[in-house]
């Protein structure tokens, strides 16, 4: 029985493939600011070549787990932790269950603040009938 790459596992040719600030920024819609930044707060580490910066497809994945994150309203402390797990090579397991934990805690997270905003959409209704009300009281007056 013969052993499956993993669908997300880079062919060789692809792993040794180099991408300029550039190239990425385009590739993910953002900006070279929002990439070196990214850089600053140790998500991405890239090579040097000469004065220009050089991603490795390591860099690739990393930024776009980032991204990933970011989409899903992570902060970025809690995508760091996610994506250097990433690289640790201790399997899927403890990984799933970290980022499992974290999706838990955004979810509760986000449905508190959903119900702190039903109640300030109902408190703006009531208040919204009361003016409609004292408008029609002093127009009729």
């Amino acid at each position: 029985m013969t052993a499956k790459a993993s669908p997300l596992a880079p062919s060789a040719e692809s792993q040794a493939r180099l991408f300029t600030i550039t190239e990425l920024a385009a590739e993910f819609d953002i900006t070279p600011r929002a990439i070196r930044f990214y850089e600053d707060m140790g998500l991405l580490e890239p090579a040097r070549a000469g004065r220009n910066r050089v991603y490795t497809h390591r860099d690739r994945t990393r930024l776009k787990l980032t991204l990933r994150g970011k989409r899903l309203g992570l902060t970025l402390q809690e995508i760091k932790q996610l994506v250097d797990m990433y690289d640790a090579k201790t399997g899927a397991a403890p990984q799933l269950k970290a980022f499992l934990e974290v999706l838990r805690q955004h979810r509760r997270q986000l449905e508190q603040q959903l119900d702190d905003i039903e109640v300030t959409l109902a408190e703006i209704a009531q208040h919204e009938e009361r003016c409609v009300g004292l408008l029609k009281v002093s127009e009729a007056g």
